[in-house]
Formats: structure tokens, sequence, C-alpha cells
């Protein structure tokens, strides 16, 4: 089969970027796989400090050959990380009708790209399907096989030019949407988790993501993404690095410590077993306080 294109975007953490395409190189397709790498440049402002980690950077993704072919795309300015993954994924879904997407805190398993290019060629056909996601949040309670979950993520995915066509980069038509189609709850995974608050801030820009803006287009739209029942992905840019420092999750190494798991077409309808452990963890020990703020929140809006 084909192999889908691998998009990396990187900026200023060498050593983070140096492990994740390590990590990519020992992927078992990779020497099969084109690569393209995205270094966004610093702001016009930053500090001699923040320029030299972007040149370091830099140096780090010429230091080999990590895939098939490598193609490397140095910006002379800053664009974010919005804008980067917005841009870089367009560009190369444009040419090549489908791709995978890293950024440079994602460590993966060597079993990562088989498992995309599989449900890759799956499911390329399947209007319902619009993505297909790397990393599953670390539940409890054992899931036995790759299932589907409303919406779309962000770490470690890939997807089809007809998938990312369906991408909205106007989000006060997203926030207007879920408001008025009455659709908060199913959005927040049952009020697991406040997903509109980070699309008001979307809105607001406060923030600039367009994960989020992923996430609610293909919610809208009632579209799949196919999960793996255990990670095939960690994050490593927890220590206050990155972009993601805040983010709801951290996975340990030892997620990968798993037996490899079978690759075979599942329906595409979202799996509700799957869904309530999903919502389980989300929720955490602080869902309580959460539920006090959100109301909060509600009775101020009013």
């Amino acid at each position: 089969m084909s192999l889908a294109p691998i998009v990396l975007f990187v900026y200023n953490r060498p050593e983070h970027t140096r492990e994740t395409l390590n990590a990519l190189a020992a992927n078992s397709l990779s020497g099969e796989s084109d690569l393209y790498i995205y270094a966004d440049g610093p702001k016009a402002d930053a500090s001699a400090e923040l320029i030299a980690q972007v040149n370091e950077t830099r140096k780090v993704i010429h230091e080999k050959r990590w895939c098939r072919q490598v193609s490397i795309v140095e910006s002379k300015f800053n664009r974010g990380l919005a804008n980067s993954v917005i841009n870089g994924v367009t560009e190369v879904i444009n040419k090549h009708g489908r791709v995978i997407v890293l950024e440079d805190d994602l460590v993966t398993h060597p079993f990562f790209l088989t498992y995309l290019n599989y449900y890759l060629m799956v499911y390329e056909n399947e209007e319902k399907v619009i993505s297909v996601h790397g990393y599953v949040y670390p539940v409890k309670k054992k899931i036995p096989g790759p299932f589907f979950l409303r919406g779309a993520d962000c770490w470690g995915w890939a997807t089809w030019k007809r998938g990312w066509d369906l991408f909205e980069p106007d989000s006060k038509k997203l926030l207007d949407q879920i408001m008025e189609g009455n659709q908060v709850r199913e959005f927040n995974f049952k009020n697991a988790y406040d997903y509109r608050s980070l699309l008001e801030a979307q809105v607001s820009g406060q923030i600039d993501s367009w994960a989020i803006r992923w996430y609610t287009a293909a919610f809208l739209l009632n579209k799949l993404t196919l999960y793996p029942p255990v990670s095939l992905v960690y994050n490593i840019g927890h220590d206050g690095s990155g972009t993601h420092k805040d983010t709801i999750d951290q996975t340990g190494r030892d997620r990968f410590n798993f037996e490899r798991f079978d690759l075979k077409f599942i329906a595409p309808v979202e799996d509700r077993s799957a869904k309530k452990q999903v919502e389980i963890y989300l929720k955490g020990s602080n869902f309580f306080w959460r539920q006090i703020k959100q109301k909060i929140r509600s009775l101020y809006r009013k």
C-alpha cells in the first residue's frame, strides 16, 4: 500500500525533537515513509536564549535522514503553532491526499506507523471516519480493541484530504453552532471536561489552538475518530517547555509495555463502553470542584 507522508512541527526544544525523531526512525515503516519537518522561527522580540534554542533545534533535524526522504521547511519568522499546523497539514495533504501528524513532544511506539497506515487504507472511503488517532487516555478498565469516538484529536493522528477539508478555522461560527444546537453537555463529554471554555478562549483570543477547532468541526458533523486500545504515543512536553504544558494528561513511558494488538476492521459506530471509560478518566478526582466552577461560570454568564 502507499504509505502516508509524516509531517512534524518543531520550534525551540532540541532534546524533545531529537527524542521524537529517534522514536519515529525506530518505527518499522520509517524507512519507507517520507517526512516533512516544519521548523517555526523566533518571534521578533525573542531573547538570545530562545534564538539559540531555535537554532539548536534546526541542527537536530538536519542530523540524520530520519525517514526515507526528509523535506525541511524553516520559517524566517514566527508563525505560531496553530498557523504552522494548519498551513503545513494543508500543504502536505493537498500534495499527497493523506497525512500523519506529529509535534516535537510526541514519542511514538514502533507500531505507530503500521497502525495508522493500515487504518488510513481501511477507512479511506468511509465518510463517517474523519481521522485515526495514535494516543488514548490511560483509562482504568482495559479496552479490548480499537474503537471509535465522535470528534477528532491531536496527539499523533492521521487523516485524508476529505477529512481535513472539513476543518473550520472560524471559532465563533463553531461556538455559535454548539450553543444553538444545545450540544454543550455532549460536546464536553457529558461535562467530564470543559471543551466549551477552550473554544470560548479561542474566540476571545486568549488562546490560539488549531486542535479545539479540529475537534469541534468533527463533532458538529458527527464524524468519528478511531483510537487504539492502548496508547502508541506518549507526550514528553509536560516539563513546562511547550504549548501542551497544561494539557490534561501525562503519559508515562511504561504505557508502552504491552503486546501488539490485532489490526482489523471495526464498524464505524461510536463505542459507548469505551466512551464511558474516557468520561470516567476525564472526570478524575477533581470532577466535583470542576462542576462547581462550571456552575459559577454559568451563573456569571446569565
